[in-house]
């Protein structure tokens, strides 16, 4: 699995997919290899010809890897031709470039340099992490995930936030006299939901400002806040709709939010793991020393 990606390769990928306009990526390509059932390793599947070298479809894929989410999406197929064409133009310029005098140049052996330490930087942590991220360790990390989660409370409100007090009373004294909350919040919410009605779904305590959830938790369903609530956001007013005690999610729903905190764990611990030991110097622009950070 990929930690992480060049920003230089995914920006000059965007590029090129640029270059190739879109109506390119969207043809279809009938003769592309199948993604699907056995097939030999891409990386020996020629797909161009470029002078003497070659271009494999594992070249290919990987063009497709550095490309926005909407096309790593789409199948092979439908962007093959565009990358094929791509990856023909990137081989015949760098063949281009090895003839001159650049791969001698020190800046361009610097910025060489650069990308080989991003490069040996993914594979070695990639190859380092993945493994130790199992079905079976995520597992355990879901069953204490699942335990902290399962038994909280959860409330479902809207409300209705202004910029004053004043303005959060007279919505107060419109709902005591009958008015709809959805339509009040609608005609005077500042918030981005108000086009909703005010609803917030479901939520935990932990997950508002402390002001507010005490306000909501503390109301009884189908009860409005009878006097206005402070926050840093405004003032609100506060519909408790219902309220509930919350299962935990399933494995499944929750597998990629635990792999993702195990990802940062390890890299965390591998990058205080390569620290030890090792005298690092830090020196301002000015090339004055600079202290390790806290």
């Amino acid at each position: 699995m990929p930690i992480l990606r060049s920003a230089a390769v995914a920006a000059i990928a965007l590029l090129a997919a640029a270059a190739a306009g879109t109506p390119a990526l969207a043809q279809t390509a009938p003769a592309a290899p199948a993604e699907t059932g056995a097939m030999p390793d891409p990386a020996t599947i020629v797909v161009a010809r470029v002078g003497d070298d070659t271009v494999t479809l594992a070249d290919l894929i990987a063009m497709r890897e550095e490309l926005p989410p909407q096309y790593r999406q789409m199948p092979l197929q439908m962007i093959y031709p565009a990358l094929l064409e791509r990856a023909i133009d990137g081989r015949l310029i760098a063949n281009a470039a090895r003839k001159t005098d650049l791969i001698g140049r020190d800046d361009v052996k610097t910025r060489i340099r650069r990308a080989e330490d991003q490069v040996l930087s993914q594979v070695y942590l990639s190859e380092s992490i993945a493994a130790q991220i199992t079905d079976e360790a995520l597992k355990q990390r879901y069953e204490k995930a699942a335990a902290d989660t399962a038994g909280r409370e959860e409330a479902h409100a809207r409300h209705i936030l202004v910029d004053t007090e004043e303005a959060a009373k007279a919505v107060i004294a419109d709902l005591d006299k009958g008015a709809d909350f959805a339509a009040l919040a609608k005609e005077r919410s500042t918030d981005p939901g108000a086009s909703e009605g005010g609803d917030l779904g479901w939520f935990t305590a932990e997950q508002m400002v402390p002001e507010f959830s005490e306000a909501a938790f503390a109301l009884e369903p189908g009860a409005y806040s009878k006097a206005p609530v402070k926050s840093q956001f405004g003032w609100h007013v506060i519909l408790l709709e219902d309220k509930r005690t919350a299962d935990a999610p399933p494995f499944e729903q929750m597998r990629d939010q635990l792999a993702s905190d195990m990802t940062r764990e390890l890299i965390s611990a591998k990058l205080q793991e390569l620290r030890s030991g090792v005298e690092v110097e830090r020196f301002g622009p000015d090339g004055t020393p600079m202290p390790a950070p806290q």
